[in-house]
């Protein structure tokens, strides 16, 4: 008799994404922009508006959880940057328990990292150049993890993500020079004391919404595409000069290019600054950008 399905969610500090099924094969993959870590770099709390999102999506995945029949001892539940800063999480706890009934575990940096890396190394060819760098740009946290099929080799979580630093220094609509300058500055800063010998990666992998919605604009999609994203290779001139359009322009006219994600478009100029100062550090001539993440990392952990 098989084993019945897996829940993983992933819940960060702009998106929550489910995956229900038997890993690597997903019956249900769905993620929601709920973007649960409004104002918390400002206030160190979780905003009531963020709250009644997350908890609107969750009553969602609870429905999907109980169709396809997925017993409490298989869900697994990882809150990471948001609710790590959050004076209030308690309030967060106890949605969830009172939706999926089982306990949110919050990640530390460390962990969060290590399933990021093992959600991504499952969908890279067994020839992959090694070591590897994987690069999570997230909400609130971003995660440089260098390793091979060993495992980890060094690993950092740090307090940059495309939330966190749009909020901090972006008041102009697009964002002057200035502005790009400063979130530059915090990500080298971060990157100055992470530990991670980025320069020693044969490979850079790009994984998460950040990077996906990259490489969706470089490839010129007329739609997100997740089949036609995943394993793309992408030079170092189109990098970059995807970057300087987007970031260059309006919010307005961000959400008009054809695959980009209205709830990505106001902050993805802080998260493609992460990306470029990353690859910069890494001496990079080329990002590959990988479907799997941390939600993948999540669902093989669950036994």
């Amino acid at each position: 008799m098989s084993e019945p399905p897996v829940a993983a969610i992933d819940c960060g500090t702009n998106t929550i994404k489910l995956f229900i099924g038997s890993p690597p094969d997903a019956l249900v993959r769905e993620a929601r922009m709920v973007r649960l870590g409004q104002g918390v770099d400002a206030t160190g709390r979780l905003h009531d508006d963020a709250l009644a999102r997350a908890f609107a999506a969750l009553d969602d995945y609870a429905a999907l959880v109980r169709e396809h029949e997925v017993p409490p001892g298989r869900i697994r539940f990882c809150a990471t940057s948001a609710t790590r800063d959050s004076s209030n999480a308690d309030v967060f706890r106890a949605g969830v328990v009172e939706r999926l009934g089982v306990e949110p575990e919050v990640l530390s940096g460390d962990e969060e990292a290590a399933l990021a890396f093992a959600g991504a190394m499952s969908g890279l060819p067994d020839d992959v150049a090694t070591p590897v760098l994987v690069v999570d740009v997230g909400g609130g946290s971003t995660e440089v993890v260098l390793g091979d099929r060993a495992g980890v080799v060094a690993a950092r979580s740090m307090d940059v993500g495309s939330v966190r630093l749009h909020e901090r220094h972006v008041r102009h609509d697009p964002p002057t020079a200035d502005e790009l300058a400063a979130i530059a500055a915090d990500v080298d800063a971060a990157l100055d004391g992470c530990g991670v010998p980025l320069a020693d990666a044969a490979t850079v992998v790009g994984i998460a919404g950040t990077s996906t919605q990259l490489a969706a604009l470089a490839l010129g999609l007329p739609d997100y595409d997740r089949d036609h994203i995943h394993g793309t290779v992408h030079d170092l001139a189109t990098v970059r000069g995807t970057i300087d359009h987007v970031v260059g322009l309006t919010v307005a006219d961000r959400r008009a290019l054809p695959s980009m994600h209205p709830g990505r478009a106001d902050v993805v100029d802080a998260g493609f600054v992460i990306i470029r100062q990353v690859l910069a550090r890494a001496g990079a001539d080329r990002l590959t950008v990988c479907e799997t993440d941390i939600l993948d990392g999540i669902a093989a952990s669950i036994r």
